[in-house]
């Protein structure tokens, strides 16, 4: 094993010293597909028995699936910023409710660092984020596109779906490439995000996966749906159980939204097939990197919820998929254990590119696992957290390890804490916190918690993590003298 080791990596080291002789002109483009709203498992080959994803399914055939990657924050607001810089929310302070995502973070965003060395940048569907300057002071090429309805009425009179119109604008955007430019797209769909305006018609699908899975039964997710019932109080009024009465709540309704919703994730892998169709036409594809994730997991009625939001798998867990079409074959087809981030998207993007990654990005570059290359120090753990100031969502902070998880729903204390041995219980059945067996392992968790908190921005104050709303309030009244 130790010989077969030093053949791979003296291997994949003089294919790692080959690559900068392509010289600038042989940078390779990169296209990073981001869906909405889905979990790890949710893909064919995460071996989903029911859900169709075949375009997806191909890049990871060719190329590299990281079975345990994860989100930071999962919420799309806090999660795309951290898709862009590299930053933990604690440290960059966006999300929902809060300023715009300030200047000195946007000049490190992988489309700018990207920008600046001569790619032609480019974005369209759900940005997602406020941030200082807009999505302009980002992308060369900047078309925001937005559900709420899904379907948009065209010129002609016709309505179209907005994954479809995602596509054509993908499309455009790689016609008008020159061949003597690197580009970087941004394909960032809404799907498979609920409508969540519309009761009666949660997850519109596009017309051409009209009648897919009617023949199937969908089956109840692993975790009981009565599971909610014994967590803390503070869990029983919280969004995740509006939500799932909205959408989850009897099985001909859960039969239904499943079936729409999978239609949505299958609409998506459709449109990726397209454009990537389309980036083989133009003798594009052998010299373009394939990123695909999700910005947060989804719980699609498991443990009684709906959304995600908060500390469990289902909500940390997404897909990940990387396809460089200039790594050998026998690279090809890789699942890999080591935890990857969404955090450690932007670092990857930009050492493609060529690009040093920036001191201040608080995720790994991937490309070393790309190229069979294990770094002598990888995570064990990670920090996550969920800010969003708001009633029905309660804030956390935790440490997610290869085998033990903590979290701490911290204006919910001493109920709202929690720890599970993820070996012993990978469902997380079981809360260990008010074990005393567990007494030395709560207060490890505890300290690395805080440790990684410090590291990242500290505790949670209204001080040091504003929203709009206290700002408004904190406004001096006007003076009524004339």
């Amino acid at each position: 094993m130790g010989r077969f080791i030093g053949i791979l990596f003296g291997w994949a080291a003089g294919w790692l010293l080959a690559l900068p002789a392509m010289g600038v002109e042989g940078r390779p483009n990169i296209i990073f597909f981001l869906s909405d709203d889905q979990r790890a498992d949710f893909l064919g080959c995460a071996g989903h028995p029911i859900l169709k994803t075949p375009t997806i399914d191909g890049l990871a055939e060719r190329g590299v699936r990281f079975e345990n990657a994860f989100v930071t924050t999962s919420i799309c607001a806090a999660s795309r910023a951290s898709i862009f810089t590299g930053l933990y929310e604690r440290t960059h302070k966006y999300t929902f409710g809060t300023p715009p995502m300030a200047g000195q973070f946007v000049q490190i965003s992988y489309p700018v660092l990207l920008r600046r060395v001569g790619y032609r940048t480019g974005f369209v569907g759900k940005f997602g984020v406020a941030a200082v300057g807009g999505g302009e002071a980002m992308f060369d090429w900047f078309v925001p596109l937005n559900r709420n309805p899904y379907f948009k009425k065209q010129p002609d009179g016709t309505l179209r779906h907005l994954t479809d119109i995602v596509g054509d604008r993908a499309i455009e955007f790689l016609r008008a490439c020159r061949p003597d430019q690197p580009f970087c797209l941004s394909v960032s769909f809404n799907a498979a995000h609920a409508e969540d305006s519309d009761k009666a018609n949660h997850y519109p699908w596009p017309p051409a996966e009209d009648g897919l899975y009617e023949d199937v039964t969908i089956p109840p997710p692993r975790v009981s749906t009565d599971f909610w019932r014994q967590l803390p109080a503070f869990f029983h009024n919280s969004m995740h159980r509006d939500r799932w009465f909205w959408r989850w709540d009897t099985p001909e309704k859960y039969q239904r939204n499943v079936k729409a919703y999978y239609r949505m994730i299958t609409g998506l892998d459709r449109v990726m097939g397209r454009v990537l169709k389309e980036l083989d036409a133009l003798g594009l594809a052998d010299s373009t990197v394939i990123i695909f994730s999700g910005d947060n997991g989804y719980y699609k009625g498991s443990r009684g919820f709906a959304g995600k939001w908060s500390h469990f798998e289902e909500s940390l867990r997404v897909p990940l998929v990387i396809y460089d079409p200039r790594m050998p074959g026998t690279l090809g087809g890789r699942v890999l254990e080591p935890m990857a981030l969404n955090i450690d998207i932007p670092a990857t993007i930009v050492e493609l590119a060529g690009v040093p990654v920036p001191a201040e990005y608080q995720g790994c570059s991937l490309v070393p696992l790309l190229r069979g290359v294990m770094p002598p120090k990888w995570r064990n753990d990670f920090f996550c957290e969920h800010l969003f100031d708001h009633p029905s969502i309660p804030k956390w902070e935790g440490v997610r390890g290869r085998r033990y998880k903590y979290a701490r729903y911290f204006e919910h204390l001493p109920e709202g804490e929690f720890l599970h041995d993820l070996k012993a219980d990978p469902l997380e059945l079981r809360n260990l916190a008010r074990d005393p067996a567990c007494g030395d392992l709560l207060q490890r968790m505890r300290r690395r918690c805080d440790q990684l908190r410090d590291r990242y921005g500290g505790p949670y104050t209204p001080e040091n993590f504003p929203t709009v709303r206290r700002l408004r309030r904190a406004k001096p009244a006007p003076s009524r003298r004339p």
